[in-house]
């Protein structure tokens, strides 16, 4: 037994002399290594999807390409050393740099597709503010990268130290030289956390000729869309500086109508105010919580005008329009319902009798 052990050391002792022969053994290791992570992976995706706890089916998503990649990429380097061992004849240092190099990147990838991920999953959601989502996973993804860069610099013998004191000079230059850039980036990263509008939102500025639907939110721009179709790329510097509306966000929306009766309908005015008024407090579209009116508000040239003053449920405005068509009906037929009339536009030529006798005396 002890013959045959010596005999297998001394044989593969002799075949890992070649680096063809060590190339050959890791790729085929590698190999086994990988299909068994494959194995491991279906089996905990098999489990994970048994969980109320989406969070595992996350990580295991993040962590299925840069695992496998890292099975293959890692021994790759060992046998690139004993190639350029073999055929140079030289210790090469830099390979354990680049061992580590490998791990970051690894590293930095994994946390960048996990943030991905959750991202996406908390998208999916609803009731979510999309744009607070969307800054966060983009601050958490330029973290980690600038982490990343800072690790890798330091393994290639870069001074931190150095490194931060030069960036907080070169900050300085650059902040000099791309002002409009970094104040369309703190415009946008005050859009994140103050939160006057999310992307969907319907939004207007009586300052410029902004309005339209939010599209996008950008680091620098944020794309508007018209309600011609068109789109406006406005820069995020710009909303601090100007009035931003968001009827998005209205409770209610307003009915407001004058409707004139004629002059001769003045007696009626009373009985036909309060049949308004009942009909808009009943109403299942208006909202008799808020403020309602209906009142003689003014003497026209031709007409009595009624203030018509009231608040609909829905703020769609498709719906509104609908509401809004169906109350001014009944209105009409309240006011025809009292053989009363809506006003027109009229003139009454008065003549007086005296003007008129001696218009006829200067004829006679």
């Amino acid at each position: 037994m002890n013959e045959l052990m010596n005999q297998l050391y001394v044989y593969i002792s002799y075949f890992l002399q070649s680096w063809n022969n060590n190339v050959l053994f890791i790729t085929v290791s590698s190999f086994f290594v990988w299909l068994i992570w494959h194995m491991v992976y279906n089996r905990l995706e098999i489990l994970a999807k048994k969980t109320q706890f989406h969070w595992d089916n996350l990580m295991l998503c993040a962590l299925k390409t840069p695992i496998s990649t890292l099975i293959w990429c890692w021994p790759g380097t060992i046998s690139l050393g004993f190639l350029l061992k073999d055929t140079l004849d030289f210790k090469f240092i830099w390979l354990n740099t680049l061992k580590s190099l490998l791990m970051i990147v690894i590293f930095i990838w994994i946390t960048i597709r996990l943030v991905n991920n959750i991202e996406k999953y908390i998208l999916k959601e609803k009731n979510k503010d999309e744009a607070t989502v969307q800054a966060i996973a983009k601050i958490a993804r330029s973290f980690f990268i600038i982490i990343g860069i800072l690790t890798i610099m330091q393994a290639f013998g870069f001074s931190l130290s150095g490194l931060l004191t030069f960036g907080g000079v070169g900050g300085l230059i650059v902040g000099l030289a791309a002002k409009d850039l970094l104040s369309n980036f703190f415009g946008g990263m005050m859009i994140y956390f103050d939160r006057p509008f999310k992307v969907g939102d319907w939004i207007y500025s009586p300052d410029r000729e902004i309005e339209g639907i939010v599209e996008r939110i950008g680091w620098r721009i944020t794309i508007i869309r018209t309600f011609d179709k068109r789109p406006i790329y406005v820069p995020n510097s710009v909303f601090s500086s100007i009035v931003v509306a968001n009827p998005s966000r209205m409770l209610n929306r307003r009915i407001n109508e004058n409707i004139g009766l004629r002059y001769n309908d003045k007696n009626k005015i009373t009985f036909i105010v309060s049949e308004v008024k009942s009909m808009l407090k009943n109403h299942p579209d208006i909202d008799a919580n808020q403020t309602l009116i209906v009142n003689l508000n003014a003497f026209s040239s031709s007409s009595l005008d009624l203030l018509i003053y009231a608040f609909t449920k829905t703020v769609n405005w498709i719906r509104y329009h609908e509401v809004r068509q169906d109350i001014l009906l009944k209105i009409i037929d309240i006011i025809h319902q009292h053989d009363a009339d809506i006003a027109f536009s009229t003139q009454t030529l008065k003549l007086e009798p005296q003007y008129s006798g001696l218009q006829a005396t200067k004829k006679s």
